[in-house]
């Protein structure tokens, strides 16, 4: 287990189920919502390590996100959007999927909130008034979503992937396949807007470039990582969470090997390794400037035969420095 240190220590009061999904605030290293299975959405103070508030959905919350630094968004196997506002501590209902809400996003460009459902669709939510104001059919039951600037990004069942123009949502821009051979598990764009990075169940992460000129399309690569070889087995993991640092557009991979590692994906080199966290990474969320990475870990069910006691849910905040995260 890990030892509490100066750059890294665990939050209390965390969920009792696993946590689905950790996000910092917009502009802040101080504030972070944590969505679990137990059904809570919970707000840490991450400086003074406490719980400021929770609340709950009916069933299992699967993502969640920031609007703004006083407003939250969550959705899971309730199917259901919720709205909470942390300064009058209420919730609002905004609307509803035909099936579960597996993504949550905020696009500061059209100031408004994506879900990606199980139920093959995507939905824009106008949250000033707050109502739908827009459903777009994906070719898939909805894994993950990216969005960066105008470019929003979605991960599909059966390997697909779908590039939008949150500008112009009447139609799509791209249709792709992973270049994984096996299930999509997360996407993440480049603050740069020129790439996103694709990681599968099968301890695989490509990096794909937006530009389809081939010339940029050469640049695309994919690789190995969150193995470990015990003696002549090697034990290939699901790759579950990508976080990007938004300055020097590196970035974190969290996998079910428990470990986290650093990328500068544009120079093709591991940047650094943390620790063996107790259990899976199920999510990871850099700060906006960088300085702080929420680590989720957390089992997630990938073992047959689960482990006996199950392991803690835990989120460990750690303080990273340049020299973790700055390409070399």
């Amino acid at each position: 287990m890990t030892g509490e240190t100066r750059t890294e220590f665990k939050l209390q009061n965390t969920p009792d189920d696993s946590i689905s999904s950790v996000k910092f605030g917009p502009n802040s290293v101080q504030f972070l919502l944590v969505s679990a299975w137990d059904g809570t959405v919970r707000l840490y103070d991450v400086t003074s390590n406490t719980l400021r508030l929770k609340y709950s959905h009916d069933h299992p919350v699967l993502d969640c996100c920031f609007q703004d630094a006083v407003h939250s968004y969550s959705g899971g196997l309730d199917n259901t959007l919720k709205m909470f506002d942390f300064n009058s501590n209420t919730e609002t209902v905004v609307g509803t999927h035909d099936s579960a809400i597996r993504a949550i996003e905020y696009a500061s460009e059209v100031q408004g909130i994506l879900t990606g459902s199980w139920d093959s669709t995507v939905k824009m939510w106008d949250p000033r008034q707050p109502r739908c104001v827009g459903t777009y059919n994906q070719p898939d039951k909805v894994y993950t979503m990216s969005v960066c600037g105008e470019t929003f990004v979605v991960g599909t069942a059966g390997r697909k992937v779908i590039v939008w123009d949150l500008r112009n949502m009447c139609f799509i821009q791209q249709r792709r396949d992973s270049s994984l051979k096996y299930q999509t598990r997360c996407i993440r764009c480049f603050p740069n807007k020129q790439a996103y990075v694709l990681s599968s169940i099968e301890g695989r992460v490509a990096v794909e470039y937006l530009d389809v000129n081939p010339e940029i399309q050469k640049k695309k690569y994919a690789f190995k990582c969150h193995r470990i070889k015990e003696g002549a087995i090697e034990n290939i993991y699901p790759v579950n969470a990508i976080s990007f640092h938004q300055t020097y557009n590196t970035f974190a991979t969290g996998g079910s090997d428990g470990f986290v590692n650093i990328w500068d994906g544009f120079n093709k080199k591991r940047l650094c390794q943390f620790h063996r966290y107790p259990t899976s990474i199920s999510s990871l969320c850099f700060s906006h400037d960088g300085t702080v990475l929420a680590i989720a870990s957390s089992y997630q069910h990938e073992l047959e035969t689960p482990p006996d006691p199950i392991p803690e849910n835990n989120v460990f905040i750690r303080y990273v420095t340049d020299q973790e995260t700055k390409p070399k």
